[in-house]
């Protein structure tokens, strides 16, 4: 995938970077996969504003997404590449053998046609899904499950992927880009392969219209408040805030706001780099 650059005809445009959709095959959607995409806006059952900067935006449908894979041993062959609103990655609508129809996310170099299958027996092949023990050392993996079953969770962003690096008994180690060596159960399910459209980092909007189709509204800087309002608020004229906190009085920079009494914090083997 690629991205281009459009003439300052507008703008609007002067700044604007999209992608070009080269791989896109369709733009009508599975309907039996769709499903409602509620949104609150930042309010909660009150009416009432507890998350700022949300609401708006154009309305979306969700796709549901086969994040578990566990349909095993049966082969499904790759029908559309499609965008979806919901997430940066590209998914793919992939249908089995048996007749039944799934969305999953689109590994980088998926073709239309081809054929992908998960489960013990599969090949460590891009799109396949295996089991952490039956995957070779060394192999670039993404949709990693943290809990046997319960389906993907990590690796599933545009471009994103991590790295199996050794097993040890009943865990295997996996390095994330980060740079954090985390340990996971070797029962866990993994896809082969990185996430598609890792151009999507290099995509600029160009305008901040563009943000309130996503549904993101204006973000207003501390220092522009008033003291009431924030830390970093007041003071005559052009004030620097003082120390960069949040709006509830924490460090803002370089400060870890990780709990050391975190239950998950005993499966990193290594924290992540600075």
């Amino acid at each position: 995938m690629a991205v281009r650059k459009l003439n300052p005809v507008t703008p609007g445009q002067r700044h604007k970077i999209k992608s070009t959709f080269e791989h896109i095959t369709t733009d009508k959607p599975e309907k039996s996969l769709l499903g409602p995409h509620k949104r609150s806006g930042g309010r909660n059952n009150q009416g009432k504003m507890t998350m700022r900067y949300l609401g708006g935006g154009h309305k979306r449908r969700y796709r549901i997404i086969d994040f578990k894979r566990n349909k095993d041993g049966i082969p499904a062959v790759v029908k559309t590449i499609e965008y979806d609103p919901n997430r940066s990655a590209r998914i793919a609508l992939v249908v089995y053998a048996d007749g039944e129809k799934r969305y999953i996310v689109a590994p980088a170099g998926l073709q239309v046609g081809q054929s992908i299958v998960s489960g013990a027996d599969a090949t460590p092949e891009p799109g396949n899904t295996l089991f952490l023990s039956d995957i070779p050392l060394g192999t670039v993996i993404h949709n990693i499950e943290l809990q046997p079953g319960k389906g993907a969770a990590m690796a599933r962003s545009a471009g994103s992927y991590a790295q199996l690096t050794s097993r040890e008994g009943k865990y295997a180690i996996i390095k994330l880009p980060s740079g954090e060596m985390r340990m996971i159960l070797v029962t866990c399910r993994a896809t082969v392969g990185s996430v598609s459209n890792p151009d999507n980092a290099l995509e600029s909007s160009g305008k901040a219209g563009r943000s309130r189709w996503l549904g993101r509204r204006p973000r207003v800087r501390g220092v522009v408040m008033n003291p009431v309002d924030h830390p970093m608020g007041g003071g005559e004229g052009r004030a620097s805030g003082g120390h960069p906190r949040s709006r509830k009085g924490l460090p803002a920079k370089g400060y870890k706001t990780r709990s050391r009494k975190k239950a998950s914090s005993r499966y990193i083997v290594e924290k992540r780099k600075k």
